[in-house]
């Protein structure tokens, strides 16, 4: 199988290596101590088009499917994981509306959702459904008489939910039924009804802001049904399969950039009199975290593969999160342990990226999840 990019994937790449170390890299420090999202860094993303990764170029998207999300989210992940996540989170709602909605959202949504710069958000998680999402309690029940499904409920841990302009809002449209009672509702910012609650301070990915958002008698029109009423779980599932391969590219991209980082170190810092690169402990390092990241990328990239060729891809996007999540833990640390004492200093990029690196392992399901949706699909 040849995972050789095409010559307009390859330019993909450069741009997005350009833009990652030029624009993310020189706010990427600032944007972590200031707790700031990056809204001028996004509308640049939405004007280069990487906003629009994976749409039809008829709404404004630029084509391209997953393979082209994973390139452009590991170039920003090297310099920027904020940054990475901000992107990868926002392409759920325009691909999902891409997907599933019809032409009269499509028509209205996606150009906002793309060349227009507006931020989108993907909302199931609640306090009691994080990994059982089929806990959730929000519901969204139909008003006969004014044709408008009226939400009520909350929802916590939100990526970009404070400052999303199109939310997918996933809710009980039919409680009695449970699962298959859930739909997916496109909630517009300023709903009257709908409003942002606490904005979490996090570990890291301080410039990607998680936040509650609660509905109160929310009134959303029928015509923001996304889909068919009563799929929304599923429609929730898919989506994490293709939000699980934006993770994997997240967290290869942190690695390859905390490996970079040490290489450069090896060979600048000396102790001894000679650089630290010529001692073979430092060495075996860099060789594992070579080997490892190589590895991971690759089964990210098969990952993205198969959903771009529409072959089952679940099981081995479960894969390729879990295990590039877990080898960018691994990098990080051997990366600061290269470092030393300057490793751990705030003035250094490598305390960013071992804080940032970690929720990979958490977010789009935990590590533990994917092990048991792995072994449900290995053993039967």
């Amino acid at each position: 199988m040849d995972f050789s990019l095409t010559r307009e994937q390859e330019l993909l790449k450069k741009m997005a290596a350009e833009f990652s170390e030029n624009e993310l890299g020189a706010v990427a420090a600032q944007v972590d101590e200031e707790h700031v999202f990056p809204a001028e860094n996004f509308a640049k993303m939405a004007k280069l088009g990487f906003t629009g990764i994976g749409i039809p170029t008829e709404f404004g998207g630029v084509g391209g499917g997953a393979l082209e999300k994973v390139i452009v989210v590991s170039e920003f992940a090297k310099y920027c994981m904020a940054s990475a996540a901000i992107l990868s989170i926002h392409l759920i709602a325009p691909q999902a509306i891409a997907k599933y909605g019809n032409q009269a959202q499509k028509e209205k949504y996606l150009p906002m959702l793309t060349k227009g710069g507006s931020l989108g958000a993907f909302a199931l998680t609640e306090p009691n459904a994080g990994s059982d999402a089929g806990s959730a309690s929000t519901t969204a029940i139909l008003d006969a008489e004014t044709n408008e499904y009226v939400l009520n409920g909350s929802k916590c841990f939100i990526s970009g939910g404070s400052r999303a302009d199109v939310l997918i809002v996933f809710a009980l449209t039919n409680p009695a039924k449970g699962l298959r009672g859930m739909s997916a509702i496109i909630v517009e910012r300023g709903t009257p009804g709908f409003s942002v609650g606490k904005v979490e301070s996090k570990m890291g990915l301080a410039g990607s802001e998680t936040a509650e958002l609660i509905f109160e008698d929310c009134r959303v029109p029928k015509e923001n049904l996304l889909g068919v009423e009563g799929k929304g779980f599923k429609y929730a599932m898919e989506a994490l399969d293709g939000a699980r391969i934006g993770v994997g590219a997240q967290a290869v991209g942190v690695a390859e950039g905390a490996l970079a980082l040490s290489v450069k170190y090896a060979h600048e810092r000396v102790q001894f009199k000679k650089p630290i690169a010529n001692l073979q402990g430092i060495q075996w390092y860099i060789a594992d975290m070579a080997t490892k990241t190589e590895a991971a990328k690759t089964l990210v990239y098969y990952a993205a593969y198969l959903e771009d060729a529409h072959k089952p891809f679940s099981t081995v996007a479960a894969m390729c999160k879990l295990n590039a999540s877990e080898n960018a833990r691994f990098v990080t640390n051997l990366a600061m342990q290269i470092h030393g004492g300057y490793g751990y200093m705030k003035d250094y990029p490598l305390e960013r990226m071992y804080r940032d690196a970690k929720i990979t392992e958490i977010y789009e399901g935990t590590s533990e999840i994917h092990k048991v949706v792995i072994s449900r699909a290995v053993m039967g």
